[in-house]
């Protein structure tokens, strides 16, 4: 395996599924021993999930009652 000249690397997916390392996850290099070891960066368990569910956070303005959304929920006619 090679380092591109951006200093990019590809980490095989049996490794990334063995770690748990999903695409958008955020990485720390250390050095251990004279080894470069990567891993989950400490304390940024903001994940894509995550991040998603945030920008959507707050944004359904729809006007209606509760009452309202659960009969439309149930399927229940209003007349």
């Amino acid at each position: 395996m090679r380092i591109t000249s951006k200093g990019q690397v590809t980490i095989p997916i049996e490794i990334r599924r063995q770690a748990g390392l999903l695409p958008d996850t955020e990485v720390e290099f250390v050095v251990e021993d004279g080894n470069v070891v990567v891993r989950k960066a400490a304390g940024k368990s903001r994940g894509r999930g995550q991040r998603l569910v945030e920008s959507l956070r707050g944004r359904a303005r729809t006007g209606w009652t509760t009452d309202e959304i659960m009969a439309l929920t149930r399927g229940e006619d209003e007349q």
